[in-house]
């Protein structure tokens, strides 16, 4: 049996009353009686009636939903990040359609063509690791679609965009390893094409400088899938072990990265930090659980989420085209433990 939502119409027919009553009635109108307006918003709520979403799109131009686009919604960053945006868009009377790309391209344009096609207000998203043509949200972008970047953002686009300061967190935790007494500290980093991934090698190549340590071209490996996938970490993680002087620590700089990289280290018998120290970017809420537990770079991702959304439903609401725009930058925590 096919389910059909209650509408206004039902209400009327149960009630005695003509669809214009019930309809001004459920709009709270000074024109309806407080007992009639009681009796519809009673039965309304015995049959649960909900207001038709592309109804009321239609009569005010809007949907009253934003887009989000992320790689992996079972990364603990990425899943902080939205319940950040939800908590903003829930308050302002704003429903959250949630999309992921698996760090493809491919699948980033063909989400955002469906979003587009929702009648979506607006788009939060953190591009993938394989995103490099733009087109796709150039020509929305173009045409006025509001659109803001968190944590993997683009410069091509003038628009909100928000992040925290990866240069400085991957210098601060380069910088503890150094001071820990590490001589060969390696980094496995996110895909070249995103900006994080950029920003956090410049960061441990700034805290090697001025610790006055060599780099070693060979010391830095780039994920091309951001450690989504375990085996291109164990790759790299090979290439490393192979190098001599072989490296005494490792700092990764992604989440999924950090936790492959310990199961990749374990599955090999290398003892952390014993045989190799490992500090990284991470938001899981397991780190302590861990063994051992360990040293990571944490990220405001609730904040980053919240901020976003405030500033997209900003760009949403404007009465007039918004013009200037912020690039707001967080700062990151590095939390110390057993493992370095």
């Amino acid at each position: 049996m096919k389910f059909e939502a209650a509408t206004i119409k039902d209400i009327a027919n149960a009630l005695g009353l003509s669809t214009s009553t019930v309809s001004r009635a459920l709009r709270d109108s000074h024109e309806i009686s407080i007992a009639t307006k009681q009796l519809v918003l009673e039965y309304a709520t015995r049959i649960n009636y909900h207001p038709n979403p592309i109804a009321l799109s239609l009569k005010e131009k809007r949907s009253r939903s934003i887009g989000v686009i992320v790689a992996e919604i079972a990364n603990s960053f990425f899943s902080q990040a939205i319940n950040g945006i939800e908590s903003v868009a829930k308050d302002k009377g704003y429903n959250v359609i949630i999309s992921q790309t698996h760090e493809s391209f491919e699948k980033e344009v063909m989400t955002l063509q469906y979003l587009a096609s929702r009648s979506i207000d607006g788009l939060l998203i953190s591009v993938s690791s394989g995103t490099q043509n733009l087109e796709h949200l150039k020509a929305l972008h173009d045409r006025g679609f509001p659109i803001v970047f968190f944590d993997r953002i683009v410069e091509d686009l003038q628009t909100h965009k928000v992040m925290v300061d990866n240069f400085r967190g991957a210098y601060d935790a380069t910088l503890h390893l150094v001071n820990k007494g590490y001589k060969h500290i390696a980094v496995l980093a996110g895909s070249e094409n995103l900006s994080i991934s950029r920003e956090r090698v410049a960061g441990y190549l700034e805290a090697l400088a001025q610790s006055r340590m060599k780099p070693s071209k060979p010391m830095i490996k780039y994920s091309q899938f951001a450690g989504l996938y375990i085996d291109e970490v164990e790759q790299s993680m090979n290439q490393l072990l192979k190098l001599r002087p072989r490296p005494d620590a490792i700092f990764t700089a992604s989440d999924k990265l950090t936790t492959n990289c310990m199961r990749v280290l374990k599955a090999k018998g290398i003892k952390i930090p014993e045989d190799m120290a490992l500090v990284g970017f991470s938001n899981s809420d397991l780190i302590e659980l861990l063994h051992p537990p360990l040293t990571v770079v944490r990220q405001p991702a609730f904040e980053m989420g919240q901020i976003a959304t405030g500033m997209l439903l900003q760009l949403v609401e404007s009465k007039k085209p918004v013009k200037e725009f912020e690039r707001k930058i967080l700062a990151t925590n590095l939390i110390v433990q057993a493992s370095s």
